[in-house]
C-alpha cells in the first residue's frame, strides 16, 4: 500500500486530524521563503504530541548544513528532505536519512538522480517562481521511469481528485501532497486530507 505525507503542517489540529485520517509521515517547513514556514520550537512541540510510528519530515532549501542537522537534532526529525540544489556530498553529512528533491520539467531534469545516494525520491513540478507547492503536475511517465533509482515519492498537483490515477499510473512508494488539501497555505482542509489519504491507499496492489 502507499505511504502518504501530508506537508506543509503549522498547527497542532491539522497534524493530529491528518494521523488520524492514515497519513505515514507529516512535513514540516523549515524555508522561511514559504507561506508554509513553522518555527522549529512550534515544530518540535507538534513533533513530541504524536503518536508513535509516524514519520517526521523537515523541509529545507539550499540551508547551511549547521542549521539543517540543528534543527533536525532539536525538532527530533526523522527524515531531512532537501528541496534546494544541495549536492550528493551535502547530503551525505546530513545526519538524518536525506529524501532529496527533483523538480521535474523534462527527461533531463532525472538524469542527475543517479549521483545520489539517499533514503528516497520525491518528484515536485518544475517552476520559476518556486521550489515546491505549485499545485501543477508533471508527466508521470517520467516518474516511473525514474523508479530505476529508487524509492519514488510522487508530488506536484496531487489532489483527492486525480491521486488515484497517480498511484496506479506511478505505483509510486509514496505520494506527497500539500496545497491539494489546504484551505489556504498552511491551513488543511481536514475533509479533503481524510480523502485524500483514503483514495490514495485504496489500491493496494502497488510495491
Amino acid at each position: 500500500m502507499v505511504r502518504v505525507k501530508i506537508c506543509g503542517i503549522t498547527n497542532m489540529d491539522d497534524a493530529l486530524a491528518a494521523v488520524d485520517a492514515g497519513a505515514d509521515a507529516l512535513g514540516f517547513v523549515f524555508s522561511d521563503n514559504s507561506p508554509r514556514y513553522i518555527e522549529p520550537e512550534t515544530a518540535g512541540e507538534i513533533i513530541r504530541a504524536l503518536p508513535p510510528f509516524v514519520l517526521t519530515v523537515g523541509l529545507f532549501v539550499n540551508a547551511e548544513l549547521e542549521l539543517v542537522n540543528s534543527t533536525a537534532l532539536s525538532c527530533t526529525l526523522d527524515r531531512v528532505q532537501l528541496h534546494g540544489e544541495e549536492t550528493p556530498d551535502f547530503c551525505r553529512q546530513v545526519a538524518r536519512p536525506v529524501v532529496k528533491v527533483f523538480r521535474v520539467k523534462d527527461a533531463a531534469s532525472i538524469e542527475p538522480m543517479k549521483e545520489y545516494r539517499v533514503a528516497g525520491y520525491l518528484l515536485d513540478t518544475w517552476s520559476p517562481r518556486a521550489h515546491g507547492g505549485t499545485g501543477t503536475t508533471f508527466n508521470w511517465e517520467l516518474a516511473r521511469e525514474a523508479k530505476q533509482h529508487g524509492a519514488i515519492i510522487l508530488a506536484g498537483g496531487l489532489n483527492a481528485g486525480n491521486v488515484r490515477q497517480a498511484v496506479e499510473t506511478v505505483q509510486p512508494y509514496g505520494v506527497d501532497v500539500s496545497s491539494g488539501v489546504e484551505i489556504s497555505p498552511g491551513k488543511k482542509d481536514q475533509d479533503k486530507v481524510r480523502e485524500f489519504i483514503r483514495r490514495a491507499k485504496s489500491w493496494k496492489n502497488n510495491r
